[in-house]
């Protein structure tokens, strides 16, 4: 059997990923003719042009592709048992953690986590990313540490711990009519609704619940984001349904009200989502153990919002 040259798996996983010659050598400290010998190395290696030009630009063949991902997490258990052993000291914690969340979650607790990570780990830095299209390959690739929020399927492989649960309360401007009088669900279906949703739903868990009561609401508009439904409650009388928890600091703010819900409507259960390759990371268990820490230290406030019972 042929010795293996592992610095070449680093190499490939550093052009894979920058997708030019020039973007790895400056990955591996190198020169842009060194990697280009090593890129000549690889294909020999390997069978395949790996990076091919398209114009004035370096693309992936389909073998490099198939590859990527298999290198870079191979490439990431190397350096995995290559790191000191021992206990984590977080101060010497020098990194930037990814975190995947909608700006409810991230208003919730961003500044809090920061303040935390600055009194235990002055180095780190935090970058919340908003939601797109989830899906495992950024938290197998690293890109993303963490996925934070309502977790869909996301497959076997992902870990996922529950952080809280969260009720839904319906909120509206301080004077909106419906502050006046008794409250009901009828009433709050007399008044137009904003739905919050990324793909633009007009429909929702509370319509249904409603409905079995004899209820019909009406929503006059589809925002893509709770910060936005929240900046239009607070100008208008129409009316919108948000989780309490993750609102809160966003309803103070804006001097909203909450009105209760129907005790049917479900709960959302906030969670972490992270790849098992980063389970036995002492920084990555850090970062986990900080949000749950948060996330809890956070559910213990006390909201000072008004209620109504109907």
């Amino acid at each position: 059997m042929q010795p293996i040259d592992l610095n070449l798996l680093t190499a490939l996983d550093a052009l894979l990923q920058a997708g030019s010659v020039t973007g790895a050598a400056r990955r591996m400290n190198l020169s842009a003719p060194a990697m280009s010998r090593t890129l000549a190395r690889i294909r020999e290696a390997v069978g395949d042009p790996i990076l091919v030009r398209a114009g004035r630009k370096l693309v992936p063949t389909p073998h490099a592709l198939a590859l990527r991902g298999r290198v870079h997490e191979v490439v990431e258990q190397a350096a995995g048992l290559l790191r000191p052993g021992g206990e984590l000291e977080p101060a010497t914690l020098d990194r930037v953690f990814t975190l995947r969340s909608g700006d409810g979650l991230a208003g919730m607790f961003a500044e809090s986590l920061t303040r935390l990570f600055q009194q235990e780990a002055p180095r780190v830095v935090t970058r919340f990313v908003p939601e797109g299209d989830e899906d495992v390959g950024a938290l197998r690739d690293g890109q993303v540490d963490l996925d934070l929020g309502v977790i869909g399927a996301m497959g076997p492989e992902v870990r996922v711990q529950t952080l809280f649960h969260d009720r839904y309360v319906a909120v509206v401007r301080g004077g909106h009519p419906i502050l006046r009088g008794r409250y009901s669900f009828e009433r709050l279906a007399d008044h137009p609704h904003i739905s919050t949703s990324r793909r633009g739903k007009l429909r929702g868990p509370l319509d249904e619940v409603l409905s079995n009561m004899g209820i019909t609401r009406t929503v006059a508009l589809a925002l893509p984001s709770m910060q936005a439904t929240l900046v239009v409650v607070a100008g208008s009388d129409m009316i919108a349904t948000v989780p309490e928890r993750c609102s809160e600091r966003a309803r103070e703010a804006l001097g909203l009200k909450t009105l209760p819900m129907p005790s049917t409507l479900p709960t959302v259960a906030i969670s972490q989502a992270w790849h098992p390759r980063f389970d036995a990371d002492g920084g990555h268990r850090w970062l986990r153990e900080c949000v749950r820490r948060v996330c809890g230290r956070e559910g213990r406030r006390k909201s000072n919002a008004a209620r109504i019972s109907p």
